[in-house]
């Protein structure tokens, strides 16, 4: 893997953009749909741009979820296993939409199965599961919860973005400008 200076660029780009993105969600929506226990964190759609756009974005999205994690535990306090599970949860979505960048779809709906089992995996420490999920085991209810949230903020929201941004008359500048963008392996 060689990482070059466009590359610690987009990295931080969307390291930003993830940060940017929940702290307006937080500020307009409230908290709890960023941090709480019905989460559906806008900034995730920028998972599935790991298909297009490889390891700047699986490394950007781990370091904007620190950041945002960070600011969301000043209000909201979940302590350092959310600023530590959190980007792990990140990292291997937006590494398992990477893998599977030729298969675009799967790859989204897959990415979203480790933000919803890590994260829903501890959040049950912290809240009670969403009342309509209150039939199941807590833990299994909060799971089931950011799992669904995750599915809507990577396999459709971002899906989506992704779809929007691999047309040719997207992705010809962007190359031409040097960017790496996955339409073949580099």
């Amino acid at each position: 893997m060689k990482f070059d200076s466009r590359d610690v660029s987009l990295t931080a780009l969307f390291a930003a953009l993830y940060v940017v993105v929940n702290v307006v969600q937080m500020f307009s929506v409230g908290n709890p749909l960023v941090s709480g226990p019905v989460q559906l964190r806008i900034a995730d759609c920028l998972i599935a741009l790991a298909a297009l756009f490889g390891w700047p974005v699986v490394f950007g999205v781990t370091v904007g979820c620190v950041v945002s994690n960070v600011l969301s535990n000043m209000m909201y306090f979940l302590g350092p296993v959310d600023i530590v599970l959190g980007p792990i949860a990140n990292f291997v979505a937006a590494g398992l939409v990477f893998l599977l960048w030729k298969r675009r779809l799967l790859a989204c709906v897959v990415g979203a199965l480790p933000v919803g089992f890590i994260v829903g995996g501890y959040l049950w420490w912290f809240f009670e599961a969403p009342e309509v999920l209150a039939f199941l085991p807590l833990w299994l209810g909060m799971i089931v919860s950011i799992t669904i949230s995750s599915l809507i903020a990577i396999a459709v929201i971002g899906y989506s973005l992704l779809l929007i941004l691999s047309r040719p008359e997207v992705i010809g500048p962007l190359k031409s400008h040097g960017l790496k963008v996955l339409t073949e392996r580099w």
